[in-house]
């Protein structure tokens, strides 16, 4: 909880990070799936529409974040929502409903049960 004499230490308003492991000896992986192109997408709409950087979002690369089931995956914090995209339309919706104006997009969301 933050009161007037708790500092803020939150240098961004939210992380997005994408898996971009890709397993060598076979197993499905987010890699697999084009997780590239989802993370250099998403990472070039936040810079055009001006919220990258501090106090804004930040776009991260990540290593296996253990939901290959579910691939590709991101995840955004703080609120540690989960999402499954396809294409770059997807990542598009969650940059400006998400990333932009804070709003789940629920089509979106990684079930639950999905694990590796």
């Amino acid at each position: 909880m933050t009161d007037s004499t708790t500092p803020d230490t939150s240098y961004y308003e939210r992380h997005i990070f994408f898996c971009l492991n890709e397993r060598k000896n076979g197993e499905d992986s987010c890699a697999h799936h084009n997780a590239q192109q989802g993370f250099d997408t998403c990472k070039q709409l936040v810079k055009e529409a001006g919220l990258a950087g501090p106090g804004k979002v930040r776009v991260n690369k990540a290593g296996c974040l253990d939901r290959c089931a579910g691939g590709p995956v991101a995840v955004v914090y703080p609120e540690a929502v989960w999402y499954s995209f396809v294409d770059s339309e997807d990542i598009q919706e969650i940059v400006e409903s998400h990333l932009k104006n804070g709003k789940v997009v629920e089509r979106l969301l990684t079930p639950a049960h999905l694990g590796r």
